[in-house]
C-alpha cells in the first residue's frame, strides 16, 4: 500500500502516543520489560506527543507516516546539548517494513545532514539501516534505563 509523509496535527497527539508504544512494544518485547509500554509509559508518551505536536521547538522536525489516513510510523530530530542534529526516534509498524516508510521518514527529519543517534546494541536490523543511512558506531556507550534493556550504541555520520 502507498503511504505518505507528512506533518504532525495538533489533534493526534494520542494517536500518535499509541502508535508510539505499539511500535515499541513489536520492537522491543523480550528486551524491555512491559511497563516500557504500560501506562505509566503512555501517560508519558502522551504529553510528549502533546508538546511535539502543539508546541514544536524551531529545531524539532517532526514526520508521519500514513496509509489511507492512518498513521503508520513516526520520525522525530533535534538538536542535542552539543549542539549536533540527533534523530530521537524512527518507528514503523512491523507490517509495513520493507515499504520504505522508515526511509522516507528518516530522509523527512534528517535530509542528508551530519546527524547522531541512539540504538539498542544488537537491534541488527536498525544498525543495518543506519549503516546503510551512512551511519557509523561512534564509541558511544549509555544504558537503556530497563534493568533487562541491555546498552545503546551511538552512532554518527
Amino acid at each position: 500500500m502507498p503511504f505518505t509523509i507528512r506533518a504532525p496535527r495538533p489533534d493526534e497527539a494520542e494517536a500518535l502516543a499509541e502508535l508510539h508504544l505499539r511500535t515499541w512494544e513489536e520492537t522491543y518485547s523480550g528486551h524491555f520489560p512491559p511497563s516500557a509500554w504500560g501506562p505509566d509509559a503512555r501517560a508519558q508518551r502522551i504529553r510528549m506527543w502533546t508538546a511535539i505536536c502543539t508546541e514544536p521547538r524551531a529545531d524539532w522536525r517532526t514526520a508521519v507516516a500514513e496509509v489511507d489516513g492512518e498513521p503508520i510510523g513516526i520520525a522525530h530530530s533535534g538538536i542535542d546539548d552539543d549542539g549536533h542534529r540527533l534523530l530521537w526516534l524512527v518507528y514503523v509498524l512491523a507490517g509495513h517494513h520493507g515499504t520504505g516508510a522508515g526511509q522516507a521518514l528518516l530522509d523527512a527529519v534528517l535530509g542528508d545532514e551530519p546527524a547522531r543517534l541512539w540504538v539498542l546494541d544488537g537491534n541488527a536490523r536498525a544498525i543495518a539501516f543506519y549503516e546503510s543511512n551512512g551511519f557509523r558506531d561512534d564509541g558511544r556507550r549509555q544504558p537503556t534505563g530497563f534493568e533487562t534493556g541491555g546498552d545503546e550504541i551511538g552512532m554518527t555520520r
